[in-house]
Order: structure tokens, then sequence, then C-alpha cells
């Protein structure tokens, strides 16, 4: 039997965020050395969003790009963002929804870029953590008599902003995919819940889970046009 202490210490310690941290890092070193990360093959090998691959059938391109970077400042600004805001998230919502808001907020900003920025290449952990944001928002929505939750939520909704601010005058951001991961991010979270924090209208969470679904569908119909 394990022993309580460990027990509560592994319950504490953002395991998925460092593996999700780790598995980022693998995949950048394997575009380094396959020939740099900002070889457009290089990064199509890797897995990044590319529309015509994903009308071919390539679906799971809505996934990977979220662990495949370009350039060393794009994984450093990432990596540090999923270090400190995953383990935080991570805290709050426990492992395994922690892991499902992540990969659901990556593939609702994929979506969201397929649809509105077809004609780029896209790749990137910013999907999911715009999801990230999404989340504490939602957070903040739900438990407002908490007032740790709600100073963290208006912190998260600044950087949100301030965030999408500085895509609207940066060449080559998909700030369409940020958006679409925040959304995301904001209806998982409010789907899978907090236990930790409180209990959530059921059916306040079906009806997120509902608009998520159906959102996601229609923008796959509307890329597919």
């Amino acid at each position: 039997m394990r022993h309580p202490y460990w027990r509560t210490r592994l319950a504490n310690t953002p395991i998925v965020t460092y593996a999700l941290l780790a598995i980022t890092i693998a995949v950048f070193i394997g575009e380094t050395l396959m020939g740099g990360s900002t070889n457009t093959l290089v990064l199509i090998a890797f897995g990044a969003r590319w529309n015509q691959l994903i009308d071919a059938g390539q679906w799971w391109r809505f996934v990977t790009p979220a662990f495949v970077h370009i350039g060393l400042m794009h994984i450093i600004v990432n990596g540090i963002s999923l270090y400190y805001l995953g383990a935080i998230c991570e805290r709050i919502f426990g492992h395994w929804r922690f892991a499902i808001i992540y990969l659901v907020s990556a593939v609702a900003g994929n979506v969201a870029g397929y649809v509105f920025a077809p004609d780029i290449p896209s790749a990137g952990a910013s999907t999911a953590i715009f999801g990230l944001m999404g989340a504490f928002l939602m957070l903040g929505d739900s438990f407002r008599d908490n007032s740790m939750v709600r100073l963290l939520s208006q912190q998260f909704a600044m950087l949100a902003v301030i965030n999408l601010v500085f895509n609207l005058f940066s060449s080559g951001v998909d700030i369409s995919g940020h958006i679409g991961g925040l959304i995301g991010g904001f209806l998982i979270a409010g789907t899978v819940g907090a236990p930790q924090l409180g209990r959530m209208s059921k059916i306040r969470q079906v009806i997120m889970a509902t608009v998520l679904i159906f959102a996601l569908a229609a923008l796959l119909v509307l890329g597919r046009r």
C-alpha cells in the first residue's frame, strides 16, 4: 500500500505538465537534428498543421502542432508559459482533467486556424496555453465567491488580452488559433469541472460540452468547403 505522504505528494506534483514539457522539448531536439526547426519540410514532417494534409485525411494534425515549435525563442516562450500556467492549472483541476483541457484546447485552436488561417503551416503550444487561460476565465465565472480564484481569473484575463493585442501587430501569428484555444479551454474546463474548488451545475456542464462539440463540428464542416 502506498504511503499517504507519497500519495499526497504525487497528487500535488504537476506530472502531466512535466510530461508535456518533456515531449515538447524532445520534439524540438528532433526537429533540430533533422534539419532545423525553421525548415518548413521538417515542421510538416513532425506534425505542423498543414490544411492540405488534413484534407487528405491526416486528422491527427489537429493535435500534433501543439508539440512542434518554430525557432528557439518560440519554444522558450511557450515552454516557460506551459511550465508556470500548466502547474497552477493542473493543481486546481487535477491530472487527467488538466490533460483533457490542454489537448482539447489545442484541437479547438487548430480547428479554428484550419478554417480562418488556411494558407499557412502552423505550429506551437500557444493554442493549448491560451486554452489554459480560458480555463481560468471559466473558474472566475463559476466560483466568483472565491476571492483567490477571482483574482487569478482577472490576472489571466488581462494576460490573454495583452497577448491577443500583441498578436494583432505581429506578422505570421495565427490569432484565430489563439482565440479558438481560449474559447475551447473555457468550454472544456466548464465541461470537466473543478471538484477541488466546488461542485458545478450538471446542466451547465452538459450545455458547455454540447456547445463545444457543435462548434467544432460546424467549424470542420465550414473548413471542408
